[in-house]
């Protein structure tokens, strides 16, 4: 803190922004039937020096900061606030920042000074079209064609580094070092530490808008979330994930490619804190050495989801316990929401390389799961593949929208490591050979084959491109309405 007379008075904020504090400096002035001679006056400076703070063209000293605040009878914190302070000088500022945005300069007009004389409804419609001709000019994120392919390329890369990322688990043992971490599940205490060591506050609010898991207010340092878990995420994983984007160093993302970069980066993070990497792998050593691996153990001990606990083994698995794996995530229908191998088992892909949206066969585990007679209890299956003998345990992760079956599998001769490696369940599977059951059996077709017409169920999903905006499928105008109602809390 720094003391100037009897105020105390804080550091100049390091996002201060000028423009609004211009604005916020000639209100106040004006409202007083000051000129900026009569100003310059009280407090020793030249009225060309107040101009310029007051275009937003000059940062202000601290050491001029408590005479402006003295002369017009305002606290210094007043005269520093960030909220413009009327709805004519909000307009004046979102006039000026439309006019350094590159989309406005392709107009090639001259820069439009705002006189007193301006009416208010002038500048409404100024701003107006300037933001129809901002929301104009965002393309969709991706079409489909392309996510598939940076999805593509994605799985690509995880799968050289064997899934592991260095530098993020070095983040998240400095974040749990911090918070004085020493093993086990974390503790709701040890979370919220985290969240204030990395200067946040959390909100939990119940009107989040649909369109968000969560909502960062990077003014003030808030983080917005309901206590309610979204799918299969628990508010603390939400919460974690978030985190991870602004301690990763994550900034708005160029493109899709870019957007689900982070988006990993981020789970992982999550991930990495609530599965730490040391206390996991000493954890996951011992369990391998008694030949007792296991995923739900894993889930129990970290306190996480299933599906949390088998995709930080696949981070783990190849580096430390030297095992090669598989994981994916599929529907009731078969249908891959999410995948991961680098043991060798081929997934149906489309011409992009894509798996995401493809159809996993009938035979595998993650569908026989489905018609298991207890379908929520843990299922061990051997598949035979044309490329060798795979074990996988699937689990149903129950919600209230829809199961999805979480699969982790190994090649046959890694199953001695793990837990339900006695299991009688085995099938065969040629897939993704049409001869397996993306064709129907032929004495099926020699019977039906014509004699059938089904109504589809429409995928609308596959002729649109992704949502526009940098954030896909996000609705800005919900997020700032929701900030607007909460700024003052």
């Amino acid at each position: 803190m720094t003391y100037f007379g009897t105020e105390e008075i804080p550091s100049l904020p390091g996002d201060l922004d000028l423009v609004t504090f211009g604005q916020r400096l000639r209100h106040l002035r004006r409202a007083r039937g000051m000129t900026l001679a009569d100003l310059g006056e009280r407090v020793g400076r030249a009225p060309s020096q107040l101009s310029l703070l007051e275009n937003g063209k000059r940062e202000p000293k601290l050491s001029l900061l408590t005479s402006l605040a003295q002369a017009l009878g305002v606290s210094v914190e007043e005269l520093l606030s960030r909220q413009p302070p009327s709805r004519r000088a909000q307009l004046e500022i979102a006039l000026e920042e439309a006019q350094r945005d590159p989309v406005y300069q392709s107009l090639d007009l001259p820069h439009l000074k705002v006189g007193k004389r301006v009416p208010n409804d002038v500048l409404e419609h100024i701003v107006g079209l300037y933001d129809e001709l901002r929301r104009r000019s965002v393309k969709p994120t991706a079409t489909p064609e392309e996510a598939r392919r940076a999805n593509a390329e994605l799985r690509r890369q995880m799968r050289e580094r064997g899934n592991y990322f260095a530098g993020i688990e070095k983040a998240a043992q400095e974040t749990l070092d911090a918070v004085g971490y020493s093993g086990g599940a974390l503790s709701q205490g040890q979370i919220l530490s985290i969240v204030t060591h990395h200067g946040f506050t959390l909100r939990y609010v119940q009107d989040l808008p649909r369109s968000v898991r969560s909502v960062t207010d990077t003014r003030n340092r808030r983080l917005y979330l309901k206590r309610e878990s979204l799918g299969m995420h628990s508010p603390r994983t939400i919460l974690l994930q978030t985190l991870g984007h602004f301690v990763l160093g994550h900034q708005q993302p160029r493109d899709y490619a870019d957007f689900l970069r982070q988006r990993v980066e981020a789970n992982y993070y999550a991930a990495a804190v609530l599965i730490p990497e040391t206390s996991a792998v000493t954890y996951l050593q011992e369990a391998k050495k008694a030949r007792d691996l296991s995923v739900e153990d894993l889930r129990d001990v970290f306190s996480v989801s299933y599906e949390m606990a088998a995709h930080r083994f696949t981070n783990l698995a190849n580096r430390h316990l030297d095992l090669v794996c598989h994981f994916i995530r599929n529907d009731e229908t078969g249908i891959i929401y999410k995948a991961y191998e680098n043991d060798g088992l081929v997934f149906p892909t489309d011409e992009s390389g894509a798996i995401e949206g493809q159809r996993m066969c009938r035979y595998w585990s993650g569908r026989q799961v489905f018609t298991s007679p207890d379908r929520y209890s843990i299922y061990y299956q051997y598949t035979d593949k044309p490329n060798g003998t795979h074990w996988c345990v699937a689990h149903v992760d129950p919600s209230r929208e829809r199961n999805f079956a979480i699969t982790l599998g190994v090649p046959y001769k890694e199953s001695r490591w793990f837990r339900g490696r006695e299991t009688t369940n085995r099938t065969k599977s040629n897939c993704p050979s049409g001869e397996c059951c993306v064709q129907p059996p032929s004495d099926l077709a020699a019977r039906w084959e014509g004699n059938v017409w089904p109504s589809a169920r429409a995928h609308s999903h596959v002729l649109s491109a992704l949502p526009s905006g940098t954030f896909p499928g996000v609705d800005e105008t919900d997020v700032y309405t929701f900030l607007e109602r909460h700024e003052a809390d």
